[in-house]
Parts: structure tokens; C-alpha cells; sequence
């Protein structure tokens, strides 16, 4: 170097005592408690369910229900595009519902929310809610809490279907008739269109047995009554097929069949014109997936789905030629527009679309037949479908609405009983006014301001329910928020405090300080926390609420205590020169720059191409300048930052290619050449690397798809020598001399630099061979090559094994460097949490409690990723030993300790 800078306050670690020690183990626990307690905040804040018992239920005041039955058909998985176009003849899937359309009812999309899945596309139809957001831990097929549906409400309810779906609804309750059939009908590998012949062939034959048996009969004929067909075939033959395929296809006009059969049967069995018909759809089916077709997210080819109404009380009818309107503003649940164009290969522009939000069928159904909402439904009554007359339907409306403003006005008792300071939703504070002015203006018959009143009011009402749903999110948000920003203070003091070259005397002075006060700091600190767990114990909070606020005070209490010394450190910063002050600003400048942009990466891993493009030539200039080594290294680390940018620009699903992994892995043992002619260390790792390769790569790669393709199993010696042994020592090899060069590479930074760099990489290698939700969605050809019995145990442990590689790679060659340039690794490892944690926060922002259920778990598995590293990384340091236990560093690498 030609010139000499002036040194820095140098940070260096005090003598290893039993004190240090021991308060580094006690802030490793207090990290692994408080990361563990913040990460069930989630679920209190996000994951709460909304549902709340104790409602009187709300039946209209009519005269007489439009209708005595009512028959819901769901065909499971069902587009509404491939519903209602023509098929590449010009001729219409559905004709049947096609001419209820244009002759006797009411049609329309109903639109999905997010998860597009079977059980909250059904609970939406018959319950009137969305997905419960606690359901997130309990599976798809569970209900977490009861809840009230249509079903409960009728007098008696039929059903045959699916077992994941029937029972959901009708398995606890005394005045049900229904049947599923097993769960290996559900087979891919046939054209599932039977199973909807076997739901409707169930209910005919009930019915045929009803001429016999008096008591049935006669508890078909009673009012009240709810017949529920599930139809699955549509969703298996989407599954597996696509929705475009033929198979699924003609499962739509399967579909048509069954329900102008079902039609045809009860005309000609009550023969009464009391029968109302629902028929639509619980989600619908993209192909977006490779060779599959899928749902869950909110495409729209997922959340459009059809909606056919007719027979009593349904209107008619109507002719009305589309005109372009205005954007009102109206958002459906799926964010689509009000009054959206219709297709014009749909051939309907002249009769008028009704589109609803999904939760609307369950309000529309009971008023169908008299029967109140159900009492957690959010659905508004769609009253274009309804024939009555004004009276009668603003009497709709308002149970409709009273049913809302029951849940808002039981969710505020609930909250204010348990509130010492309660605040109140006040746009509601004037219902009880409201609702007498409803009442007159139906008594003057003004019929058409009781309306628009009453439709105001259940919009108040569902504004009163999401405040009261988020009533505490505010001060839990910030609890947490506090809690993460005292957590990574304490760590800096930590740092600061152990590994510092700060003046003894200052240290002395902040003892005799630490010594005096502490205790009464404690104290104070105890009576903040007795004092919030009184007020939490009197408003009934859950025990977590105290651990959340006990964690937040005490970490605030260690700072307060270490007040004295933070402002020595603030007066040796002040009188730093200003350059080195610009120097640190701009480092925390840059390194929350390069966190936030990690945080994106979460959403779009091609900004790691960017990223390798100008590291590959930056780094490679600093191996030239700085190191001063070979030209032929700092060409090969350009090509490993150049290549690796290939990686994030492929697809998260690419099919098997046997030409894609052998030319990966010979450009792999082409670097390891490269290692080996410019580290002689690494020579014996390197050439046992380059052998296994070689075998592995002539033997190995053609033998399983050959044996998968062909169903033969493979040889158990071929398994034992040509995957688990060559994968085994090529995985120790690679590690042991991969390395060497990126000691080279990063052994040149300062110690935050290192702690930034490892945190960057790191995060790379989550794209490095897969990623966690590859567990999920397991496939047999991941793990083929090793085994070929279904063993989920060790299938697991295998892909869990692949995933762990590249955090390895990193992680050695993190603890690699902290020994070549003699720095304290677990100094180096709290720097690492400190980094990682400025992320969590940001993570914990963005938990998402609505969409599909990728995006929900995505979020909350973001958030546990970056939180869980204060243990995932302290469990691979304790692995690193195998790999890096032989490193020696010479007395001319580095005479004395380097600093912090």
C-alpha cells in the first residue's frame, strides 16, 4: 500500500474468562427464547379467529319463504370460462344451464377469495365467511372453531359427495342423511367424472326408497329442507390433467348432465314449483404448474367461478344490452371491478350478469327458504337474484343486516368487558338510531331509503368487525417491534463491551456505574413488569401477552442499565474525526441497503443475478489488486460469480435433464482444476472430488431414469456404490477443498464485513439445490436414485440432507476465515444475528393472512426462516468441526489478533 491511514478505535476481545463466558451462553439462550416467544406473535396478531358465539339468529319477517327446498350443486374445481364458452365446434358445454340462463333464472361469477381452495371455497358458500385465518395451523381439511351454515338453520340437510367435504358440514349434526364414497375413488389415474354420477345416483336412489318408507318420505316433504350434491370430478380431472384437456372438458357437460337429471327428478317427484336451484362453483383451475393443473392463489382462472340460479323465488330473465359504466370504485374479494364486460364467446352480452362476492350465495340461500343467515356469514344478500316484492325484500336486507351487526356488537362486548380503556368503533356508536329510522321509514313504506339505509349499515357493521378483529394489533405490533430493536442494542453492547479496545479506564468507570445502579434499575425494572401483568390479567389477555411484554421490558431494562456506558461510547464516537464517522455512517448506510435487498430476493430471486454480475467483477478485481495472486484465480473467481448468475434465472420448476446436471457438474470439475493448480493444500480433497465426479457422472446419471422410465428397481449394490457412496464422499470432498478460495476472497474484509458477506450468502443458499416447500411438494424421482421403497423417514432426512449442503459450504467457510484471520467467531456469529434479526423485523411486517395458501405460508415461512437462524446457525457451527478442525494458520499469516 503507498499510503498509511491513520488507525481506528480498534475493537479487540478481552481475555476468554468464565464471566465472558458464561454471559455469552446466557445471551445465546436469552436469543433462542426470544426468537422462539416473537415467533408465535404471528399467529395472536395475524392467525386470530375471526369467529365469535353467542349471536340470537335473525330470520326475515315474511309472510312466507319463496321456497320450501332448496338443492345446491357444487362442482369442485369448476372455470368459469370452461363453463360458459363454446368448444372448438361453436357448440356450448352446458346446454341445460345455458337455457335456465336465458329462459327461467338468474346468472353471474361468483368471485373466490384466496386460499381457491376445496374447504374455504365451501365454507364461504354455505357458512358465509372466509377463511379462518387460525386454519393456517390446522390443515386444510380441519375446522379450527364451529361455526354456523345454512345447514344448521334447515330442518333437515341431504348430502352425498366427497368424504374431505360432506363430513365437514353434516358429520355433527343430529338432522342429516349423507354418504361419501372411499377416499381410493379418488384415483388420478382414471377419468373421475364417475364420482359426480355417484353423488347423484346416492340421491335418486334415496329417493326410490322413500316410496317404501313412509318416515323418509315424509321427511322429504317438509319445509326447510337443503339438498347438497358434491360433485369432485371437475377438480381430479383438472389435477390431473389440466384444464384444457379433454377429460376435463367433458366433465363440464357431465356436470350439465347431472343437474338438469336432478332437475327432471324433483319436478317430477314433489311436482310442486317449490323447489330453488343453486348451482356454481367452490374454486376454479389454472394450469400453471408444470404437467398439472393447480389452484390456491388468486388468478382469475382460480377465483372465477360460474353461478346459475332458478327455479322459486329465483327472478327471471333479464334483457339488457351492456354498457360501458364508470369505475364505482366496488372491489369484489378477488379485486376484480364492478360491472367487469362479458366475454363475447360467451354469447350472453343481452342477459343481465349478476356477479357476487362467494360469501353472498350463503345469505341468498337462506332467504331462498325462509331461514336466517348464518350467524358468522359476512355475505351481503344479493337481492337481483330474489323475486319478492319491496316489502319483503328490504325485510331481507335488514336481518341481513342485523345478523352483521349482531357479530359487531358481540365482538365489542366481548372486548370491552375485558378493556380498561375501551375504545369504541364510532361510525357505530348511533345503531340503535339507525335502526329505529329503518324500521319507520318500512312502516311509511318507504321502502327504497329503508333499503339504502340498511345497506349502509351492514357496510358499518363489516368496517366494525375488521376494526375489532385488529383491535390489538397496534400495541402487540408494537411490543414486538420494540422487543427485536432491544434485542439487537443488547447485542451491539455486547460486542462492544467483549470485543473492544476502548480505554480500560472507561471500562472501569461503566463498572463502578453498573455496580451502584443496577440494582436499583432492576427494581424498576420488576415493577414495570408487575404492573403490565396486573393490567394484562385484568383484561384477560393471554399468557403470551405477558411473555411478549416481560421479554420487550427486561431486554429495555439491560439497556437502561448500560446507559453510563452508552454514553462513553457516543462521546468516543463524537470525537472521531469526521471522516471515520462519514466512513461508519456510510457502512450501516450500505448494509441496511444490502439487507433490504435480501429481503427482496425473497420475492424475486433474480436480483441475485445482478448481484453475482457486479460481485464477479468486483471480486475478481480485488483478488488481482488486493491479494496479489495468480491472474488464473481471480479469472476463476469472476467465472464462479458469472456462472452461479445463471442459477436465479431459471424457472423454480425445471423437469428432469440429465444433459443439465452433467454439464453442471463438469464445469464444477473444471473449477476444482482450477483449485487445484493454485492451492497446493487442497490438492488430495481436490483430486478425490474430480474421481468421484468422474464415476458418478458415468455411471449414475443415466442409471435411475432408465430404471424409473422402465418401473425396474435398482440394483441394492449399484444403489450402495454408484449414489450413496459417490454422493457421500463427493459432498465431503467439494466442501473440504471448495473452501480455500473463498477464504482468499473474504479473508480480506473487516469483521462486520465478513459477518455482511456471510449473511448475503447465506441467503444464496436457499437457491442453491431446491428450497423447503421441495418437502411438500416431494416427488418419488427426488430421491430415486438412492431408494426406491416408500420410506418417508429417510426420504425425507435425504432431502433435508441436499438442502443442507450449501448452508454447510457457507458455513465453513465462515468458520474458516474467523481462524485465518483470528477474529472471535462467536463475536463474528452475534453480528451475523444482529444482521439477520433487521431482516426478521422487516419479515414480520409482511405475514400475510389472506391470499393462497403458498402466499400465506411463504410469508410466515420467511419470517421463521430469518428468525430461526440464532439456532439454525449455532447447530451448523457445531458441524463445522468436521470440516474445518484441521485448519492451521501459521505466525507469518498474522502475528496478533486481528480486531473487530
Amino acid at each position: 500500500m503507498a499510503g498509511r491511514a491513520r488507525p481506528q478505535p480498534q475493537l479487540q476481545p478481552h481475555s476468554s474468562s468464565a464471566s465472558t463466558r458464561r454471559r455469552e451462553r446466557w445471551l445465546v439462550v436469552l436469543g433462542v427464547a426470544l426468537h422462539a416467544v416473537y415467533m408465535l406473535s404471528i399467529f395472536d396478531i395475524y392467525f386470530k379467529s375471526p369467529i365469535v358465539h353467542g349471536m340470537a339468529p335473525e330470520p326475515p319477517r315474511f309472510s312466507a319463504p319463496p321456497a320450501k327446498r332448496l338443492v345446491l350443486l357444487v362442482a369442485d374445481g369448476l372455470r368459469a370460462d370452461k363453463f360458459f364458452e363454446p368448444d372448438e365446434r361453436g357448440r356450448y358445454r352446458a346446454p341445460f344451464l345455458r337455457g335456465v340462463i336465458e329462459e327461467k333464472g338468474r346468472w353471474g361469477v361468483s368471485h373466490a377469495r384466496p386460499p381457491t381452495e376445496s374447504r374455504p371455497g365451501h365454507v364461504a358458500i354455505i357458512a358465509g365467511f372466509y377463511e379462518d385465518p387460525s386454519a393456517v395451523t390446522k390443515g386444510w381439511k380441519a375446522n379450527p372453531v364451529e361455526f354456523d351454515s345454512v345447514f344448521n338453520q334447515s330442518r333437515h340437510i341431504i348430502s352425498f359427495g366427497s368424504p374431505d367435504i360432506v363430513p365437514i358440514f353434516c358429520s355433527s349434526l343430529p338432522h342429516s342423511t349423507w354418504g361419501t364414497y372411499p377416499h381410493e375413488y379418488e384415483d388420478f389415474a382414471t377419468d373421475a367424472s364417475f364420482l359426480d354420477h355417484w353423488s347423484f345416483d346416492q340421491f335418486q336412489g334415496l329417493l326410490n326408497r322413500s316410496f317404501e318408507d313412509a318416515k323418509l318420505r315424509q321427511l322429504l316433504l317438509q319445509d326447510k329442507l337443503v339438498i347438497f350434491l358434491h360433485l369432485l370430478g371437475c377438480d381430479t380431472n383438472g389435477h390431473a390433467h389440466r384444464p384444457y384437456s379433454n377429460i376435463y372438458l367433458n366433465n363440464v357437460k357431465v356436470v350439465d348432465q347431472i343437474a338438469e337429471s336432478m332437475y327432471n327428478l324433483m319436478e317430477s317427484y314433489f311436482n310442486d314449483n317449490q323447489t330453488a336451484y343453486v348451482f356454481t362453483a367452490d374454486h376454479g383451475m389454472s394450469d400453471k404448474v408444470l404437467l398439472i393443473g393447480s389452484h390456491g392463489d388468486g388468478h382469475p382462472s382460480n377465483t372465477d367461478t360460474p353461478l346459475v340460479a332458478w327455479g322459486a323465488g329465483i327472478r327471471s330473465p333479464k334483457f339488457l344490452a351492456y354498457t360501458d359504466k364508470p369505475d364505482d370504485g366496488f372491489r369484489f374479494v378477488d379485486d376484480h371491478k364492478h360491472d367487469m364486460p362479458t366475454p363475447q364467446d360467451w354469447a350472453l352480452e343481452g342477459f343481465e350478469r349478476v356477479d357476487v362476492n362467494q360469501a353472498d350465495i350463503a345469505p341468498l340461500m337462506a332467504t331462498l327458504v325462509g331461514l336466517p343467515c348464518p350467524l358468522n356469514s359476512v355475505g351481503s344478500l344479493p337481492t337481483h337474484y330474489l323475486k319478492l316484492s319491496k316489502a319483503d325484500e328490504v325485510e331481507a336486507v335488514l336481518a341481513n343486516t342485523k345478523q352483521i351487526l349482531n357479530q359487531f356488537l358481540r365482538k365489542s362486548q366481548m372486548k370491552q368487558s375485558s378493556s380498561l380503556y375501551f375504545k369504541p368503533f364510532k361510525p357505530l356508536a348511533n345503531y340503535s338510531l339507525v335502526l329505529d329510522q329503518i324500521e319507520d321509514l318500512i312502516s311509511a313504506k318507504d321502502y327504497e331509503n329503508a333499503m339504502k339505509h340498511s345497506e349502509e349499515l351492514r357496510s358499518m357493521a363489516l368496517a366494525g368487525l375488521h376494526y375489532f378483529q385488529t383491535y390489538d394489533w397496534f400495541m402487540l405490533m408494537t411490543t414486538i417491534t420494540l422487543g427485536y430493536i432491544g434485542w439487537m442494542v443488547n447485542l451491539i453492547l455486547h460486542v462492544l463491551q467483549s470485543y473492544t479496545s476502548f480505554p480500560a479506564n472507561l471500562q472501569k468507570r461503566t463498572q463502578v456505574y453498573a455496580n451502584n445502579t443496577s440494582v436499583k434499575v432492576y427494581i424498576v425494572g420488576c415493577f414495570i413488569m408487575g404492573f403490565s401483568s396486573i393490567i394484562l390479567l385484568l383484561e384477560k389477555s393471554p399468557l403470551l401477552y405477558h411473555a411478549y411484554l416481560f421479554m420487550t421490558i427486561f431486554l429495555w431494562t439491560r439497556i437502561v442499565q448500560n446507559f453510563e456506558f452508552i454514553k462513553a461510547v457516543w462521546r468516543e464516537l463524537s470525537n472521531m474525526p469526521f471522516k471515520y464517522t462519514m466512513n461508519l455512517l456510510n457502512i450501516s448506510v450500505i448494509a441496511l441497503f444490502i439487507l433490504e435487498f435480501l429481503v427482496m430476493s425473497f420475492f424475486d430471486r433474480k436480483l441475485y443475478t445482478w448481484c453475482f454480475l457486479i460481485l464477479g467483477i468486483l471480486a475478481s478485481s480485488c483478488v488481482a489488486i488486493f491479494i496479489q495472486a495468480s491472474s488464473a484465480l481471480a479469472v476463476y473467481v469472476w467465472l464462479s460469480c458469472w456462472f452461479l448468475s445463471l442459477f436465479t434465472l431459471m424457472p423454480a420448476e425445471i423437469p428432469e435433464n440429465n444433459n443439465l446436471v452433467q454439464f453442471f457438474l463438469d464445469v464444477g470439475i473444471c473449477f476444482v482444476e482450477v483449485i487445484f493448480w493454485n492451492n497446493v493444500d487442497c490438492c488430495y480433497n481436490a483430486l478425490g472430488c474430480i474421481c468421484c465426479d468422474i464415476f458418478y457422472n458415468g455411471v449414475d446419471i443415466d442409471l435411475a431414469p432408465v430404471s424409473e422410465q422402465t418401473a425396474a428397481p435398482i440394483a441394492p449394490d449399484d444403489q450402495l456404490v454408484n449414489s450413496w457412496f459417490c454422493y457421500g464422499a463427493t459432498t465431503f470432498f467439494t466442501i473440504k477443498c471448495s473452501i480455500s478460495p473463498y477464504i482468499y476472497l473474504l479473508g480480506i474484509c473487516s469483521s462486520i464485513s465478513i459477518a455482511l458477506y456471510w449473511t448475503i450468502l447465506f441467503n444464496v443458499a436457499f437457491f442453491g439445490t431446491g428450497n423447503f416447500a421441495s418437502i411438500a411438494s416431494f416427488e418419488i424421482s427426488s430421491v430415486y436414485r438412492f431408494i426406491t421403497i416408500f420410506s418417508p423417514f429417510l426420504m425425507a432426512a435425504l432431502l433435508i440432507f441436499k438442502l443442507f449442503i450449501p448452508f454447510m459450504l457457507v458455513i465453513c467457510t465462515f468458520s474458516a476465515i474467523t481462524k485465518v484471520v483470528r477474529i472471535p467467531r462467536l463475536g463474528c456469529y452475534f453480528l451475523v444475528i444482529l444482521l439477520s434479526d433487521v431482516m426478521t423485523i422487516h419479515f414480520f411486517f409482511l405475514v400475510r393472512n389472506t391470499g393462497s395458501w403458498m402466499e400465506i405460508g411463504n410469508s410466515i415461512s420467511h419470517f421463521g426462516i430469518v428468525s430461526a437462524q440464532v439456532v439454525f446457525v449455532l447447530l451448523l457451527f457445531a458441524l463445522t468441526n468436521i470440516f474445518t478442525k484441521d485448519i492451521e494458520v501459521s505466525s507469518r499469516q498474522l502475528s496478533s489478533r486481528k480486531v473487530m
